[in-house]
């Protein structure tokens, strides 16, 4: 029941949450989590090192060049060693597992929760990572972290002869390539999640500087306060097929 889910591009915002532009506040830009690699025949990830490496670069490039865009200021983490570095790790890999907790079981109607049904309903966005981001390496001078996360996994040779035979088969849907990206303002006070774009198929290829520069674009459109504005179509054709 989780795969209509990741075809679902959402943006929710906290209750009573709005920033201006030019408010006087700061955020905290986190180093991205970058993954990306091939999807095996069977559907499994096999991390490319050398298409990490690249589109790493080319996302941190295309996010330098858009954040004069986030109507605020801006300020990059700094880079962080030993403990700092653990605790950095820790909590971006908890900012992608709520954000997948999110989309499965809040935006996915298939799985909402119980309470998130009533959430729903009265229009609430009620996450949180904890109050412990206030201890990340630069949160003191900050008000507000942005986190972002993406991953790319390439359909493999194998996978996609795998989706054209199953086209034939009785109905057996099988997807080629994975494409998902999240971003998110969170409170450095409070860890609450202010803003958050949540998408389980991007566009953009971001192993090349275009489409690095689409994929950025796209996870931070709409972004509180900023000039980005919300792109007309999410995934391009070709993308689709990957």
């Amino acid at each position: 029941m989780a795969v209509p889910a990741a075809a679902q591009e959402r943006t929710a915002v906290k209750d009573g949450f709005d920033l201006a532009a030019a408010s006087g506040k700061t955020i905290l830009v986190m180093r991205p989590t970058v993954q990306v690699g091939a999807q095996s025949t069977g559907g499994m990830f096999e991390p490319n090192g050398d298409w990490t490496d690249k589109s790493r670069k080319n996302i941190d490039s295309a996010l330098a060049r858009i954040q004069t865009k986030l109507g605020n200021r801006v300020v990059v983490a700094p880079e962080a060693f030993g403990e700092d570095a653990r605790l950095t790790e820790e909590y971006a890999a908890l900012f992608a597992a709520v954000s997948r907790s999110v989309i499965n079981y809040q935006f996915f109607k298939g799985n909402r929760l119980p309470t998130k049904k009533r959430d729903n309903k009265a229009n609430i966005f009620d996450w949180s990572l904890g109050s412990g981001v206030s201890s990340l390496p630069g949160a003191k001078d900050a008000d507000y972290a942005l986190f972002i996360y993406n991953k790319d996994a390439y359909g493999s040779t194998g996978r996609k002869l795998l989706q054209a035979v199953a086209l034939l088969g009785p109905g057996i849907a099988v997807k080629s390539g994975e494409h998902a990206g999240y971003a998110g303002l969170v409170d450095l006070k409070s860890g609450d999640i202010l803003w958050l774009n949540a998408d389980g198929a991007m566009g953009g290829d971001v192993r090349t500087a275009e489409g690095a520069e689409k994929r950025v674009s796209q996870l931070l459109e709409e972004f509180p306060g900023s000039s980005i504005p919300k792109s007309v179509s999410t995934v391009a054709p070709e993308d689709a097929a990957k």
